[in-house]
């Protein structure tokens, strides 16, 4: 197996994009939590990130979510990222929350409401040109709860026809990047439920239309690192939306549930050459309920980091030269022998050479900072789903 040494070099490299949604308050279908210090507006975002990135190395940038990061001046907003050492990163549409989406966006029935969820889009694409950021990112809420009660068929032609559109927008350095979800709100059926439709769609697009894999949006028991492996294979693995789920899309802390599955899902990343290539984006996608959400981003990019190494240790020679021999048991040591190695005093020393603390969570906790931004941020209408 390599040793650290081999593989620290390797760690530079990677980079998670954080959501501006996490840092704002949320919650469940029943009730929205509010926290202390918590952002007003997306400027208080960029300095909530920023936090994230000054104690990990690990964040660069933040995505953006239109309407919610909406702001008058969107060149502002990228120079205050700038001054605060990130970028702004992925712009993520939202179709999901005006009363004209209840029966769909880019696959309802009324033309009228299909030419405003594309304008949204098409707003979403300028944005994308004023902050100098390459991803469009689409999730879609659209499906329906009963049988009959929308043609199944004719809203893949209009959701075709809705992307098409889009994807004609955008700029010859922009990407559109199609998030799959297996159900919820629509129980009955998704309009893009899993990554083969996702894949189709994409692929109908053109070169510069990629799969969005979010890690909670599957059923229970898929081999989410196979998807990864003919993704990467098929060169449209877009995106990652990291987070973890027990039941459903619960948007918990990434390595929360399983640490094994994301080691798995990492190990085909970096066998499948999508670790640290920039055709990949890694970003989590997470709310944080009942916990602190500066804190609870740290722990999330510290979670991918550590797997990531963990993968990187991988003897890949000694896997293929036990699987070539048939040796099952053989291989599968090899392969959980990297998962067992214990990297995190390793990772705490080279978090010191960079000049990073060698414990981000507790130096975090020792800077105040969740205290000033408490004290400060008193009045106003705080971020989150009920703002």
């Amino acid at each position: 197996m390599a040793q650290f040494t081999d593989i620290a070099a390797s760690l530079e490299r990677q980079a998670i994009e954080l959501p501006s949604w996490a840092f704002g308050n949320s919650g469940t279908r029943f009730k929205v939590f509010g926290s202390p210090g918590t952002p007003r507006d997306p400027f208080e975002k960029v300095r909530d990130a920023a936090k994230v990135h000054e104690f990990t190395g690990l964040a660069p940038t933040m995505a953006l979510h239109i309407p919610w990061d909406r702001v008058d001046d969107f060149g502002a907003l990228s120079r205050f990222a700038a001054d605060h050492g990130i970028a702004l990163g992925t712009v993520n549409s939202n179709t999901f929350q005006e009363a004209d989406y209840k029966l769909g966006s880019l696959t309802h029935t009324d033309p009228r409401i299909r030419q405003r969820a594309v304008d949204h889009h098409f707003e979403c694409i300028e944005i994308l040109e004023r902050i100098g950021a390459r991803d469009l990112k689409i999730w879609l809420a659209d499906g329906t709860n009963y049988p009959g009660q929308g043609d199944i068929r004719r809203r893949q032609d209009l959701l075709a026809e809705g992307l098409a559109t889009i994807y004609e927008r955008l700029g010859p350095d922009n990407r559109l990047v199609l998030e799959y979800k297996l159900f919820e709100p629509a129980f009955y059926h998704t309009d893009v439920p899993d990554w083969g439709t996702s894949y189709a769609h994409v692929m109908a697009l053109g070169e510069r239309a990629k799969v969005c894999l979010d890690t909670g949006h599957h059923a229970p028991g898929t081999n989410i690192e196979f998807i990864v492996a003919q993704l990467l294979r098929l060169g449209r693995l877009g995106s990652f939306d990291f987070n973890s789920r027990f039941y459903a899309d619960d948007d918990l802390i990434v390595g929360a549930a399983d640490p094994f599955q994301l080691f798995r899902i990492l190990v085909e990343v970096v066998r499948g050459g999508g670790y640290a290539h920039p055709e990949v984006t890694f970003m989590l996608d997470q709310c944080h309920n009942i916990e602190p959400k500066i804190p609870g981003q740290i722990r999330s990019v510290l979670n991918v980091q550590e797997m990531t190494a963990r993968a990187l240790l991988l003897d890949f020679e000694a896997l293929r030269v036990a699987q070539e021999a048939g040796d099952v048991l053989g291989a599968n040591a090899v392969f959980m022998d990297a998962f067992y190695t214990d990297v995190r005093g390793e990772l705490a020393d080279w978090r010191q050479e960079r000049g990073l603390p060698a414990d981000p969570m507790a130096a975090f906790a020792a800077s105040g900072y969740l205290e000033t931004i408490a004290a400060e941020r008193i009045g106003g209408q705080a971020a989150g789903w009920d703002a």
